[in-house]
């Protein structure tokens, strides 16, 4: 594969990086004459045949949205797409040694270089989760240590399009992600959230001070099994110069429960803060204290004798940035005063969303939404059209937490008129629970998913208000992940188990959906068959 041209423009040069999920290249970028790295993927040989279209669908958007996510501490996504039977995806080339290969040379592990490396990654995770955007697959391989001794995190939404929903788009029907760093509802197949990355922290932090995962085992059942039912050791009674505050953190994150884990990567960084250093030298490149220790200071600190000189390395050029697109400018009256054209604004919506511009989409509605509103009134038909395409597009382009108070305003607005059973109020209710879902607040999600599925479902042989019994078997579903996530696991099985029996007496025992429940109670079978006794 030495040589092939991706896209017609990025020449493969060498293979630096393989696995599970596809391979990793250096390449050349004959456009713009600079070195990238470009990881390839093959749908087909990770996806049952159906669902490889999917994943290709899900992977340009995913690139899409994280490539919106701009932080010094993420490497930087060029393009990405399809090339053959390759899903590719171009990023920043980023030069030093993965957090694996730094801790193995330098053990023990400074504590202090620890604290350093959780502090840069929650300031990553805290811009990501704002978004939302959950890593699901945080690991010592995902994270890079530049010479400067700043961390760049590799991979971001890559596992959530192989992860789609858990199982669905694997053959085997088990989690995605490595079992050593796989929080409790990730491998029971629960939803997962910023809570499930934190659990990842956890587990790579205690790695950093102890020299080894907190579970470990012969076989990954029997490695999530220990996740699930077992007791991190703490830190102190491997390495006792460890602070106590650092081991108290390190167990917070490893809890099984999500609930009981810090609210936030914030929460985190903030209780590592006073374990950072106010001041000092760095002991040379690849020190991930130096961000604390000299933060904005020029490197290498050639003129500094106390400092040993860096490897002779040039670092990776700063980004440039896409040109934005020039906005839209409204029409202009005779006396010179902008007036806002609706029709005209919503046509080029319409023309933007075919051509796949969301984000200009967005951004065009959000700024004729007030000219509306000013013109036609608050309650008119023609601003509720537009916040409804608003939020649905925003849904779109993954802005959940944005797309969460328009749908509450919609479904409060919609049920003063027409009620609450009205199928376009249950409908915004719905959106409201699936941004919740996507924002990690799942007990949250779980009530609103509770509260609407009455309306869904047949009761006592009477019809519900919304004949559609596709969405109750949707949310019945996603109840299932939910409970799972929440650790009900007894409660979170029931779920499926009944949900199996409902879905193949309505669809039969080769519809999809089948077929996933009985993977993923097969999949929590075979941990009560293996441990019959855990948990």
């Amino acid at each position: 594969m030495n040589g092939r041209v991706v896209a017609g423009r990025y020449e493969l040069s060498a293979l630096i990086g393989q696995g599970g999920m596809g391979q990793v290249w250096t390449a050349y970028d004959g456009r713009l004459d600079r070195r990238v790295a470009v990881k390839l993927l093959r749908p087909d040989h990770m996806a049952a045949a159906d669902a490889a279209d999917e994943m290709r669908r899900r992977f340009v958007r995913e690139c899409r949205v994280t490539a919106q996510v701009a932080h010094p501490g993420l490497v930087t996504v060029h393009d990405a797409g399809s090339d053959g039977d390759d899903l590719y995806l171009v990023m920043q080339y980023v030069d030093g040694a993965d957090l694996a290969d730094h801790l193995a040379e330098h053990e023990p592990y400074p504590w202090p270089w620890a604290v350093a490396v959780a502090a840069q990654l929650c300031a990553v995770l805290a811009a990501v989760h704002a978004v939302p955007i959950v890593h699901r697959d945080l690991k010592p391989r995902n994270v890079m240590v530049k010479p400067d001794g700043t961390l760049t995190v590799l991979d971001l939404g890559v596992a959530s399009v192989i992860d789609a929903d858990t199982t669905r788009l694997t053959h085997t029907g088990s989690p995605i992600g490595s079992p050593a760093y796989m929080a409790p509802e990730q491998a029971m197949g629960g939803a997962v959230g910023p809570y499930t990355d934190l659990y990842a922290l956890g587990a790579l932090l205690h790695e950093l001070l102890s020299g080894s995962v907190p579970f470990a085992g012969s076989t990954a059942l029997g490695v999530l099994h220990r996740h699930l039912y077992e007791a991190p050791v703490p830190v102190r009674s491997l390495r006792p110069e460890v602070p106590e505050p650092l081991e108290a953190l390190v167990l917070r994150l490893l809890a099984k429960d999500p609930q009981h884990r810090p609210s936030g990567a914030q929460e985190v960084y903030e209780s590592l803060a006073p374990l950072l250093p106010t001041r000092g030298v760095p002991v040379g490149p690849l020190d991930p204290m130096r961000p604390f220790l000299r933060p904005y200071a020029p490197w290498p600190d050639r003129a500094d004798p106390r400092i040993a000189p860096a490897v002779p390395s040039t670092p990776p050029a700063p980004p440039t940035p896409s040109p934005s697109p020039a906005p839209s400018a409204p029409p202009v009256a005779p006396g010179g005063t902008p007036t806002p054209d609706v029709a005209a604004a919503v046509d080029e919506v319409k023309r933007l969303l075919g051509e796949g511009g969301i984000t200009q989409a967005v951004d065009l509605l959000g700024r004729i939404l007030p000219a509306a509103a000013a013109e036609h009134g608050e309650r008119s038909a023609v601003v509720r059209i537009l916040r409804k395409q608003y939020a649905a597009t925003l849904m779109d382009d993954g802005q959940y937490r944005r797309a969460l108070p328009e749908l509450r305003r919609l479904a409060d607005d919609r049920a003063a008129e027409a009620g609450p059973a009205d199928p376009q109020t249950l409908q915004y209710r719905y959106d409201a629970a699936q941004c919740l879902d996507q924002l990690g607040e799942a007990a949250a999600a779980l009530a609103e998913y509770r509260a609407l599925l009455p309306h869904y479902e047949s009761r006592d042989g009477r019809p519900p208000e919304v004949a559609d019994p596709d969405r109750a078997f949707g949310i019945r579903h996603r109840i299932g992940h939910l409970l799972l996530a929440l650790g009900d696991h007894t409660a979170g099985s029931r779920q499926f188990q009944s949900l199996l029996y409902d879905a193949e007496r309505v669809y039969g025992p080769y519809h999809p959906l089948p077929a996933e429940l009985r993977r993923a109670l097969a999949h929590q079978q075979q941990f009560r068959r293996q441990f019959p006794t855990g948990g």
